[in-house]
């Protein structure tokens, strides 16, 4: 990690609307380096990625591997991929489901690490808040639209539905996102991989 990104990250850690996570013991939870050529952006650390201190150390994070067409030493790899959520701290349970990420926080955290990530080609948007902050009025009505034209995304951003199992009913409901979405996803990401 660069001398700017540890600082960086010394930053958010201290930061005073970071100060109730401190005191559980929490580190922001996010990869980020200056070799990164591929960026997962998602919704926010899940309850177990945040304990064991692992981005996507769960059955959602196995999938989203598995769609991406690497390996986990690959997708644990800094200088092949970052991940910078959208909050790089669990946000708690909700009534149903984890709670959003924190507005404001994405906007204040990731251009600056964005800036110090120049290689970085190719963002992988998954789920409707990455794609809210990323896209803004470019997305579609909802997000199956929106990942249903991916191609108008690329080369630079890569929406995709969260890989959640739960979310089964919307893959069954969607057909095209498995035959079409994901053999692109693998393309894409081999030829961002490559250099």
């Amino acid at each position: 990690m660069s001398e700017e990104l540890e600082r960086l990250y010394h930053q958010i850690s201290n930061h005073e609307d970071n100060r109730a996570y401190a005191k559980l013991g929490w580190q922001p939870l996010y990869q980020a380096d200056e070799r990164a050529l591929v960026a997962v952006v998602g919704h926010a650390p899940g309850r177990r990625a945040q304990a064991t201190g692992l981005p996507w150390n769960d059955a959602s994070g196995d999938r989203l591997i598995q769609w991406m067409g690497i390996d986990e030493a690959d997708f644990r790899n800094p200088a092949k991929i970052a991940h910078i959520p959208m909050d790089f701290y669990y946000p708690g349970k909700g009534a149903s489901g984890d709670l959003p990420p924190r507005k404001g926080f994405a906007p204040l955290w990731h251009p600056q690490l964005i800036r110090l990530m120049p290689r970085t080609r190719l963002f992988l948007l998954v789920g409707a808040y990455a794609q809210g902050y990323y896209l803004g009025e470019g997305r579609k009505r909802n997000l199956t639209e929106t990942v249903r034209a991916f191609e108008e995304y690329l080369p630079r951003y890569f929406p995709l539905v969260h890989p959640s199992p739960l979310n089964f009913r919307w893959q069954q409901n969607n057909p095209w996102f498995e035959e079409a979405v994901l053999p692109r996803l693998k393309e894409e990401m081999r030829s961002a991989l490559e250099g």
